[in-house]
């Protein structure tokens, strides 16, 4: 059985978009496009993008991430990551059937279903890159084992998400956590289980806090 981890860049308002240029993905007005680049001379992070690669994986891309990639990694083979991600397998989320021109390409069209055969199959990590409107649908399936999250010590504000509504809650734990020299903290979240809480209320309320959770129940 094989795992799918997120491996994502965003900002700490959470946003995804376009870290590696104006022209990634400017869509929705979003103006700051290649907002990661001035972060990457730092050795620890290299480190921890090459251990997120050095292991055995295939790609899960959406439509619009592998288009980014498909224009630009090809004519880069000379670069390690270039080499690799020409020379994986790369599923893609589309729904057009149109042909993919990128070698070792494979066209998936129902998310969840396909990724979750994909899963019970043996095989090597499916891992992500970008692809934001193809995690919701994993996060919404409860699909996905791990998150190799760095996050940049930036806001951007609007742009979008690695998290919408339709992620269903869970808990996390941290097996990696890392800062840079530039603050980048680079972190790996596992699954842990359901989210547990608890409550710091006593268990005889006094009259003001019965009244104000009254008055939060009628404000809805």
């Amino acid at each position: 059985m094989r795992k799918v981890v997120i491996g994502a860049q965003l900002s700490v308002d959470g946003v995804m978009q376009a870290p590696g240029g104006a022209q990634e993905d400017p869509t929705g007005g979003f103006q700051f496009g290649g907002w990661s680049v001035p972060y990457w001379n730092d050795d620890a992070l290299g480190q921890f993008m090459s251990h997120m690669f050095g292991a055995p994986y295939e790609l899960l891309l959406g439509r619009k991430t592998y288009e980014i990639f498909a224009g630009y990694w090809p004519h880069h083979d000379d670069n390690p990551i270039g080499k690799a991600f020409n020379a994986v397998r790369k599923y893609v989320a589309t729904s057009s059937r149109e042909p993919l021109k990128w070698r070792n390409s494979v066209a998936i069209h129902d998310a969840a279903k396909d990724v979750a055969k994909l899963k019970q199959q043996d095989g090597p990590t499916l891992l992500t890159q970008g692809s934001t409107l193809l995690l919701q649908t994993l996060l919404k399936n409860d699909l996905v084992d791990e998150l190799q999250l760095v996050v940049f010590p930036l806001v951007l504000g609007k742009g979008k998400r690695l998290f919408g509504e339709g992620a269903i809650p869970a808990a996390l734990k941290v097996v990696e956590s890392k800062v840079s020299q530039n603050g980048v903290v680079m972190t790996r979240y596992q699954r842990d289980g359901a989210v547990k809480t608890g409550s710091f209320a006593p268990d005889e309320p006094n009259p003001a806090e019965l009244a104000r959770r009254e008055k939060m129940k009628r404000e809805g």
